[in-house]
């Protein structure tokens, strides 16, 4: 999926279309698209077969007969098992890259209307509540497969490790603390596999989760589930082999020695800590309650991962190398785009305790409805970053992007006294110089919310701020005419108090599409649990004050070298920056290793990592600095420099002139319900009977409890569902990352 130009619409005009969302295309183009998708599932399923199998006497053999052909290589050892195992993950990424590519952008924002509701495993919601929230069908075959994957493997390493023990006929005692330290030995290899997946699902615009659909706040919840299971499987590798060395009185001899042939023990023990305190920190009431410390302490994954590296040696190290590959190349791809600053179109503080940033961006940079963004607000810290959804369309305009924040903790309480502070000395030098730097935006490829014709959108407070992005889109899209399937539309909002209402004010229906009332069905039910009947100053609680302004004074924008639409750039850096780390392993081995006759693993797992960075530093590092200066001449052209400025001047206007649209318009949608909580048993229901045999989408935002409630909703309506009642899509949008 390539770059888009500013004058192609996302989806096709119906006069492009000869079926709906699909455009008339060469047939090469889907034979090609065929083929990649076989190969890649091919990889898959080898690379998985490999792994499940690697326990057994059989795959073994394979392997040692494999790795003894390579000794003597240019590569050696250390290639063949980084080509076995990390290799597939960065093939498939590769042919991931060429799908989008050669791919019409169009396959990815427009979908063929079905004719009869039909059952997705993606979307249907089996478990509920759990210790994994709640979990698709989709997702619950993983967890299985999983689980299942992990006792065949510890009960057939178990099995032989036993046959391989008693032939020796030990005594008792040195039995057990031999039988400990294979079963560490073996419980470690099982953790490197976990490994070589752990990165993956954080890698933010990774090819593999955009050809998948997988957006980031999603995967992240895969990351957080092999987190656990990592640490815990690296736990009781450790575990072993400090109750076998304790048994034998030589734990802290053990514990400190670093072998320059085979396992270094102490680098392993630092990678074990920097990892527990990572585990530690993640549980989420540390999380909620210390943010920051989460944060900061997950920054060890570099101790983690290097120290792992001295650890086990460049050879072991390769086989999870792959995922952490592909995970520093997006790091540092985010870590340039971060380094540019941009100065605020303006900033708002609204009278339900909400802050409206609204940031300038390049023309070309693309970016959906669901999607968010990491801001850094530099005045208010140099280290935190915190993600926020998108509120704006990408139709609301092509030079700016808008974020809601929710006043509820230190930092959201310190940007919003400095915007009372700029509003109340509007005249102070530092009001023109409100920054942030800007990561993103991630989130899904596709703008899902775009496929189904009848949405059920529910919110919980700032859980709201998704949804006006997706009724804007879904708005500008009538308006001009583009595909769109919605047309009937069902919010469901529970707020704590009425003034929260306001944050509807952001979007004016009636001067988007005037004549939206003949084409699509809005229906907004509002849930004003703390209050029991309306109050009345509303009518002026709901007018949303613009308080803040600022003009920009340059034509800096937020940097475009990260997002969830252009792929060329990302495709020639991946290419680049791994072409240059065979490069420099190549370098290494003929000018260091082999020349001086190093054997040492710690070192030599050092000098993999070192290649591994500097591959990408250099290499990557060329090419950013190539789509840098190519972003910059786009930038400097006078053209869009003079239409910038207008586009700029015309938001600034529009937010001097912001109009009540919560009274004009909202407010004849919708039904407010003072002191109670959304019924969804009675909402789905009347919802079924009205709609009759179709597809819902249903997206939920909000806490987990309001997302529990309204997947057993989904789930209970389509267990019981009979022949003309509608089927349910579940679909959650998190706004905690």
């Amino acid at each position: 999926m390539g770059t888009l130009s500013e004058h192609e619409p996302l989806l096709l005009n119906k006069a492009d279309e000869t079926d709906y969302g699909k455009k008339a295309s060469s047939p090469v183009i889907p034979f090609v698209q065929w083929v990649i998708k076989f190969i890649i599932w091919v990889v898959f399923v080898a690379w998985a077969t490999l792994i499940v199998l690697y326990p057994t006497e059989f795959m073994q053999g394979i392997l040692r007969t494999m790795l003894l052909a390579t000794i003597g290589t240019i590569f050696g050892v250390t290639g063949s098992v980084f080509l076995i195992f990390s290799g597939p993950v960065l093939v498939i990424t590769f042919l991931s890259f060429v799908y989008l590519i050669v791919s019409p952008a169009e396959e990815f924002h427009g979908k063929k209307k079905l004719k009869f509701p039909t059952f997705r495993l993606w979307t249907f919601p089996v478990l509920v509540g759990g210790p994994f929230g709640v979990v698709s069908a989709a997702e619950l075959i993983g967890i299985v497969f999983f689980i299942v994957y992990l006792f065949w493997a510890v009960a057939v390493y178990t099995i032989q490790n036993y046959e391989s023990i008693s032939k020796f006929n030990l005594p008792f005692w040195e039995e057990s603390y031999q039988m400990l330290e294979l079963s560490g030995l073996k419980i470690g290899s099982i953790g490197l596999f976990c490994l070589a997946l752990l990165f993956i699902p954080v890698t933010r615009g990774s090819f593999l989760l955009q050809i998948i659909d997988i957006p980031f706040e999603h995967a992240t919840r895969y990351h957080v589930w092999l987190g656990h299971l990592t640490m815990i499987i690296f736990t009781a590798h450790g575990l072993c082999y400090l109750v076998s060395w304790a048994m034998q009185g030589r734990l802290l001899q053990e514990m400190f020695q670093w072998n320059d042939l085979g396992i270094a023990n102490l680098p392993g023990v630092i990678s074990l800590s920097a990892g527990l305190l990572m585990w530690i920190t993640s549980f989420h009431p540390v999380r909620k309650l210390y943010f920051e410390l989460f944060f900061y302490t997950h920054q060890l994954y570099v101790v983690f991962f290097v120290f792992l590296a001295l650890h086990a040696g460049d050879f072991v190290f390769s086989i999870a190398a792959g995922g952490i590959f592909l995970f520093l190349l997006d790091r540092f791809l985010r870590f340039c785009q971060s380094r540019k600053t941009v100065e605020l179109i303006s900033a708002t503080c609204l009278p339900c305790g909400t802050v409206e940033l609204v940031i300038p961006k390049p023309r070309d940079l693309q970016y959906n409805a669901l999607n968010f963004i990491f801001l850094q607000v530099r005045e208010l810290s140099w280290l935190q970053w915190h993600p926020f959804s998108v509120s704006s369309s990408p139709l609301d305009g092509k030079h700016h992007i808008s974020v809601l924040i929710k006043v509820l903790g230190e930092w959201t309480k310190k940007l919003k006294d400095n915007i009372s502070k700029v509003s109340e000395e509007p005249d102070k030098e530092f009001s023109t110089h409100l920054t942030a730097s800007v990561e993103g935006p991630y989130g899904h490829a596709s703008p899902y919310h775009l496929m189904y014709e009848n949405l059920i959108l529910v919110a919980g407070g700032i859980g709201i701020s998704p949804f006006l992005a997706i009724l804007s889109d879904i708005f500008h899209r009538i308006q001009l005419s583009k595909p769109c399937l919605p047309k009937n539309i069902l919010v469901v909002w529970a707020v704590k108090r009425a003034n929260e209402l306001s944050l509807f004010s952001s979007v004016d229906i009636e001067s988007i599409c005037p004549s939206f009332a003949d084409k699509i069905h809005l229906q907004i039910h509002t849930y004003i649990t703390q209050e029991k009947e309306p109050t009345l100053e509303d009518g002026e609680v709901c007018k949303s004050t613009r308080r803040s302004h600022f003009p920009m004074t340059n034509q800096n924008k937020m940097s475009g070298l990260a997002g969830t639409v252009n792929n060329i750039w990302p495709g020639i850096y991946l290419i680049t920056s791994t072409i240059g780390f065979i490069i420099f392993m190549a370098v290494t081995e003929l000018f260091y290793i082999q020349p001086f006759g190093v054997t040492t693993w710690w070192l030599k797992g050092l000098l993999f990592v070192a290649c591994m960075i500097a591959s990408i530093v250099v290499f990557g590092g060329l090419v950013v600095v190539l789509w840098h200066l190519c972003e910059r001449r786009d930038l400097n052209d006078a053209k869009w420099m003079e239409e910038d400025e207008k586009s700029n001047s015309v938001q600034y206007n529009k937010l001097r002139t912001y109009p009540n649209a919560y009274q004009t318009t909202v407010a004849n949608l919708t039904t407010a319900n003072y002191g109670r909580r959304p019924d969804f048993e009675e909402i789905f229901h009347s919802t079924s009977e009205r709609w009759g045999s179709v597809d819902v989408g249903v997206i939920v935002c909000g806490p987990p409890t309001l997302t529990s409630s309204v997947a057993k909703e989904c789930r209970s309506k389509n267990i019981k569902r009979s022949k003309n009642q509608p089927f349910f899509h579940f679909n959650s949008h998190s706004f905690e990352l």
